[in-house]
């Protein structure tokens, strides 16, 4: 029986990875819905491929002018996820949700109803909205995913023990471009060198938080929701060639470490495939990487963002997303050149360890509503505390 799947966010990076695997065996895989919010060019060459039932393109004007261009073809096309809802009422067997930012949370909120396993790799929607998620998945018995190579490592590593047998938890770091810069040549750091992640094949915003660090931060966040763990259980360590992902020290004295090259096709394989006679052709093991992992704690004064850690709770709160709309606020003037690398650090540290949004810390989001809204509020706040 053909798996059925859906991708939410089939024309970027993780959705194009997706449907790769799926490709080398399309036979056993029907592909129910593809989504993109703009890039239907790169939608049309899916479609000739893979064929899918039904497609959903967010952004109106596209959609309009994609349906006038396709009007013959036999498929569905929406511009909502409850409009797609309405038609195709029956759980598929897997959703990749791939859409970045928070811009993700909407249809994954809305999609866990229709999954029976779902695969989230959005960040944001999980650091601001896990309790939303978190209440979806338990009313719906759908099974959760993680896909970031992090959590994925954490997730096999602990495969099904008891997260009370967890002494703690190591996620690694390559400490991007700039890891033997000094601090006084961070200056003059442009966005263009910024974007150069020395390991990973990044979009741009991903390529900035790599860079300061944030994303670390961002990682922290995401298992503690992700695996129900305190702060105090979850640590850092720099590991240039991004080859080890994360270590687990259990309780019983037992210590576990996951490794894998940096290709995103091994996190996102092993959680389409849960048959054991399915493979995936990789490199051989990489000894000299292995031999040479050389780990180190992160250096706070080169990378101050990492003191924001001292200012996350254990609880869900609508602090995370005054953390999440910070940095996206300033990643964005930093690319636009309105702030520096150092300002962009700075302002991170400033606003998120000042008592400016601290109130926060001590409100639940509700429904995504109080995410969304806070969302714009705190955005339009930080560009006018900057410029």
């Amino acid at each position: 029986m053909r798996k059925k799947i859906v991708i939410l966010g089939s024309t970027g990076s993780i959705g194009k990875t997706t449907l790769n695997i799926i490709k080398k065996d399309i036979k056993n895989f029907e592909i129910v819905l593809l989504t993109t919010n703009n890039n239907i060019k790169e939608l049309s060459k899916q479609i000739n491929i893979y064929k899918p039932k039904n497609v959903l393109i967010f952004d109106k004007k596209k959609y309009l002018l994609f349906t006038n261009l396709n009007s013959n073809k036999k498929m569905n096309i929406f511009n909502n996820v409850d409009d797609f809802k309405k038609k195709n009422p029956k759980k598929v067997d897997y959703t990749m949700c791939a859409i970045s930012g928070l811009e993700g949370l909407n249809p994954i909120l809305n999609l866990i109803s229709l999954s029976k396993k779902i695969a989230i790799a959005n960040k944001e929607s999980i650091i601001c909205g896990w309790n939303l998620i978190e209440n979806k998945l338990k009313k719906y018995k759908t099974i959760f995913l993680p896909v970031d190579s992090e959590h994925f490592s954490i997730w096999s590593l602990i495969n099904k023990n008891k997260t009370e047998l967890i002494d703690k938890i190591f996620i690694t770091a390559s400490g991007g471009p700039f890891l033997k810069l000094s601090k006084n040549m961070m200056s003059k750091i442009s966005p263009s060198q910024a974007i150069k992640h020395p390991n990973w094949s990044m979009g741009k915003k991903i390529s900035i938080d790599s860079a300061t660090m944030m994303n670390k931060i961002f990682e922290v966040i995401e298992t503690q929701k992700i695996f129900n763990l305190s702060k105090s259980k979850i640590g850092i360590l720099v590991h240039e060639d991004s080859y080890l992902h994360a270590l687990v020290k259990f309780k019983n004295g037992i210590t576990k470490l996951l490794v894998h090259d940096t290709n995103m096709e091994i996190p996102i394989f092993n959680t389409l495939y849960d048959k054991k006679n399915k493979f995936l052709k990789t490199k051989k093991l990489d000894l000299n990487k292995l031999n040479d992992l050389k780990l180190h704690y992160i250096d706070k004064k080169k990378f101050p963002v990492t003191l924001i850690l001292d200012k996350i709770s254990n609880q869900n709160s609508l602090f995370e997303t005054v953390i999440v709309a910070t940095n996206d606020e300033l990643v964005d003037l930093f690319l636009k050149k309105k702030i520096t690398y150092l300002q962009l650090q700075k302002y991170l540290t400033k606003f998120l360890c000042s008592n400016l949004f601290s109130k926060f810390k001590l409100k639940k989001p509700k429904n995504i509503e109080d995410i969304m809204d806070l969302n714009r509020y705190v955005r339009l706040k930080v560009r006018g505390l900057c410029i």
